[in-house]
């Protein structure tokens, strides 16, 4: 190789290394909108992933899984099912995640939507659950219904702390809303296990709920609450529905703290609704 094709070789290579250096790293196919919620006019940003295979097979309805708690478990989830689906191990899915209330401090947003009840010793808003499952149920399922192939019946809800207290909410309040429920390390303590003591509601249809825990979510481990046995208790009033309709799975995660179940949980979860 002569001297001046050397250099514009070794040129080349430093252009394309400064572009890549310089360019942000975006998860494939995902883009991000906005909806509002029409009770309260608050804007929620929603992250949208479509399946590699959504462009070539025009005519497939998708399953969709929908996620809380959007900046943190959407990359996780998005990363974690990438091989499982398309290597064809996990049927492949459109992935949603609504994030919190646009211009909000993130964790104002989750306490005051995710939360069932009002309780009165937190400074930040509470019990706000209730119209939140509205938002999900009248606004972000037509949208993403009208706009994308997606299964009316084929949805999976993921929540994990107090997005595992709302999926709680939404399994004894209408649960024939998702077809599966992924409850990670759910919140079962707030505001003295509340959400305990309602009537539930048994699903028409069945449903499938996977219930999971890190083994180190105890106080013994430094952790503020007993989240493994708020997660006993959990299926505990699930099987007292004596539901022919519920298929349930419960996990207790090895090693697991609060801070690092739910990568786990949400990939061995969504690996067993297959």
């Amino acid at each position: 190789m002569n001297t001046a094709l050397k250099s514009l070789v070794l040129l080349f290579a430093f252009i394309c290394f400064k572009l890549s250096a310089n360019t942000p790293y975006e998860i494939p196919r995902s883009s991000v909108i906005e909806l509002t919620e029409s009770s309260s006019k608050r804007v929620y940003p929603v992250y949208i992933q479509l399946p590699k295979s959504y462009k070539n097979k025009l005519n497939k309805t998708y399953p969709v899984i929908y996620l809380t708690d959007a900046p943190y478990t959407f990359p996780i989830v998005a990363g974690a099912t990438r091989l499982p689906m398309n290597t064809g191990k996990m049927q492949q899915a459109i992935i949603v995640a609504i994030g919190y209330e646009k211009g909000s401090i993130g964790s104002a947003s989750r306490i005051r939507d995710y939360t069932p009840t009002f309780a009165k010793d937190w400074k930040k808003q509470t019990g706000n659950a209730q119209d939140h499952i509205q938002f999900i149920k009248n606004t972000v399922f037509p949208y993403i219904e009208q706009n994308y192939r997606a299964s009316h019946t084929h949805k999976t809800y993921i929540g994990n702390s107090l997005g595992g207290l709302l999926g709680a909410t939404i399994l004894f309040t209408e649960p024939d809303l998702f077809s599966h429920y992924i409850i990670g390390s759910p919140s079962v303590w707030f505001n003295s296990n509340a959400v305990l003591a309602p009537q539930a509601n048994k699903p028409k249809v069945p449903i499938k709920v996977y219930i999971s825990v890190g083994a180190k979510e105890t106080p013994a481990f430094g952790e503020g609450q007993n989240m493994v046995e708020g997660a006993k208790q959990l299926v505990q009033k699930i099987n007292a529905l004596n539901s022919d309709n519920i298929q349930l799975k419960s996990v207790v995660i090895e090693g697991a703290s609060h801070a690092t179940a739910f990568p786990t949980t949400a990939i061995q979860g969504l690996d067993w609704l297959q």
